[in-house]
């Protein structure tokens, strides 16, 4: 291990490694096959990059995304790393001298997609080539359970079958039992050390409120406690995140639409800009994110609900990569619900696949409505133990009311019955109020016993009562009948009065109410500060990179504290390897000295 310790600290500028890095590592260059299972921001990818680095021969790294690919390879040509990509952005030039430099054993890593992978040029290639090991990142894509699922990833059995001497490392950070299982089916992993890190992201908020107004609710939430931040809105359709992009943009924020239907060149543009520009907020569909290496993403904003544990939690992950206080902002309603529940009946899938589907459907509507700490019961869905509540999610920072719900339930159970279990949400709160809507004398509904008996609660409160019911699945959504609620078997016992319930006291919340510590550490001087970022811009700009790839804010926080006055203190900064050290250090040191010298002599 001295030799990885050595690149730990030479090449990526760390003084140790935070477990399980070290035992993961110490598989790999020893020849052993490892499935990884790693929080976003964990350091997942040092755990191949070291020991390719190690090992002799070059590792290729199997990636879904171009523009991982592109980021990663840029990052890593940063600290002198000798990596390349083979993707279709590429010319026929530029191919052949990447294929000629690998074969002649001139790169360290070698990303690659799994479609050009499996094909038999590439396969006979790698067999000329010398290689240090595969790495197959997001390896949930594997799993047909996922919500990732890349058929190309079905083919990466290859691998063991025409390479069964190079060690094999399969990365994620979202997966449940069974999607692990799947992973080292698939892949042939079943004598593979496994690694599960923990699921923990402590520095995340999570927070899901009942959706009013969704729009004043995201805006109330950006103004106060985002204004400035770069995040990430995500959105169930196309149109939506549209119209939720322009007119973010029409409130004064620097906002970009993502999804799949726009051009390849325009998503492009908007992906670069989020990456390398400060302030942008990406209102995206989930065709944006898997992979962002951006560790500055402050929030992320759902304001339609997920249709997994796992895509939400996927999803939120994106914020705080850098390990400071971020946001997992949602809002969600009844709708979102019937919506998901739609999708899921009309998919293609096998009624198995449906099942598990409405499983997981189930399971994100549960932490949605739970009442207790949401961080417990997200870890749990992933068998990660938390043993006390977090005290970081709005459940422990805000304890939900409850109320005796029994006598509600009943009278809204017993009019989804005596309606013959045929009408929506709104037609059964027009009957127990006792509405003078036209279907309800078209269908005698005025002549039902259950007829006006719920005027004590308005629509909102019968509203919540139904959408509570159909979470803790006492009601299910018939999308045969547009959405029509129907009774299931468990609602029995309380129709009987033989069970008492519990519900949730919705009560509209203030964005802001609970804020994220987003700002600067007192101790940081806010015009080195933005010097310092400006010098890094101005750097990133020079060379065609992210900002965070020249030094992550951790970084440069570090130097507004310690204030490195020659290359000797900046090398023990964090972050700081040699390569880094030579090329950026007097940059940043002459920053530093520009704004001692403009300090009064008391304060320098």
């Amino acid at each position: 291990m001295t030799s990885a310790q050595h690149i730990l600290k030479h090449t990526f500028g760390y003084d140790r490694f935070r477990p399980p890095q070290d035992d993961i590592i110490n598989a790999v260059v020893n020849g052993q096959d490892a499935l990884v299972l790693m929080p976003t921001g964990g350091g997942k990818s040092l755990c191949y990059q070291i020991p390719a680095l190690v090992r002799p021969g070059c590792g290729v790294v199997i990636s879904p995304l171009i523009a991982l690919m592109q980021d990663q390879v840029s990052a890593l040509r940063q600290l002198g790393v000798k990596a390349a990509f083979l993707n279709s952005t590429l010319e026929p030039g530029q191919v052949a001298q990447i294929e000629q430099d690998l074969l002649q054993g001139q790169l360290d890593l070698l990303y690659i997609a799994p479609e050009r992978l499996t094909q038999a040029r590439s396969i006979e290639l790698l067999q000329r080539a010398p290689i240090s090991l595969f790495a197959i990142d997001e390896a949930h894509c594997v799993s047909q359970w996922g919500h990732d699922f890349r058929a190309d990833y079905l083919q990466l059995s290859l691998l063991h079958q025409q390479f069964p001497s190079i060690p094999r490392i399969a990365l994620t950070a979202t997966a449940d039992e069974r999607t692990r299982k799947e992973i080292i089916h698939r892949l042939d992993l079943d004598s593979a050390d496994q690694f599960i890190a923990g699921f923990d992201r402590p520095n995340i908020r999570y927070r899901i409120s009942l959706k009013q107004n969704a729009k004043q609710q995201l805006l109330g939430f950006l103004k106060e406690e985002h204004p400035t931040d770069a995040g990430i809105v995500y959105c169930l359709s196309r149109k939506k995140t549209e119209d939720i992009a322009f007119w973010l943009q029409e409130q004064g924020f620097n906002a970009l639409p993502y999804h799949a239907g726009l051009d390849a060149r325009i998503r492009a543009d908007y992906q670069s800009r989020f990456l390398r520009e400060d302030s942008v907020i990406m209102v995206a569909t989930v065709a944006f994110g898997m992979g962002i290496d951006k560790p500055d993403v402050r929030f992320v904003a759902h304001l339609d609900m997920p249709k997994t544990v796992e895509a939400y939690y996927q999803e939120t992950g994106r914020a705080g990569r850098d390990g400071s206080p971020s946001n997992a902002w949602m809002v969600y309603g009844l709708q979102d619900v019937i919506k998901l529940r739609q999708m899921v009946e009309s998919s293609d899938g096998s009624e198995e696949h449906k099942r598990a589907e409405r499983h997981r459907l189930n399971a994100m509507l549960g932490l949605c409505e739970i009442t207790s700490c949401r961080r417990q019961s997200l870890l749990k869905y992933f068998g990660d133990i938390l043993e006390q509540p977090c005290g970081n999610c709005d459940s422990c920072l805000e304890p939900v009311d409850t109320w005796d719900g029994t006598e509600a339930v009943r009278k809204a159970l017993s009019a989804v019955y005596r309606t013959e279990q045929r009408f929506g949400v709104n037609h059964l709160i027009d009957v127990l109020r006792g509405g003078e809507g036209e279907k309800i004398y078209q269908f005698d509904h005025h002549r039902l016993a259950t007829y006006g008996l719920g005027k004590d609660l308005d629509a909102n409160q019968w509203r919540s009562v139904f959408r509570q019911l159909v979470a803790r699945g006492y009601l299910r959504v018939d999308m045969d009948r547009f959405g029509a609620l129907r009774l299931e078997e468990q609602c029995r016992p309380l129709l009987r009065g033989e069970e008492t319930i519990q519900l949730r006291r919705d009560v509209p919340k203030k964005a802001g109410k609970q804020t994220t510590k987003t700002s600067l550490p007192a101790d940081i001087n806010v015009a080195l500060w933005e010097a310092l970022r400006e010098r890094r811009r101005e750097l990133a700009e020079d060379q065609g990179v992210p900002p965070y790839v020249i030094f992550h804010d951790r970084t440069l926080q570090e130097m507004c504290v310690a204030l490195p006055q020659n290359l000797a203190q900046f090398g023990r900064l964090t972050g700081v390897g040699e390569r880094k050290l030579d090329k950026y250090g007097a940059d940043f040191i002459q920053v530093i000295e520009n704004h001692l010298a403009e300090q009064p002599a008391s304060t320098a």
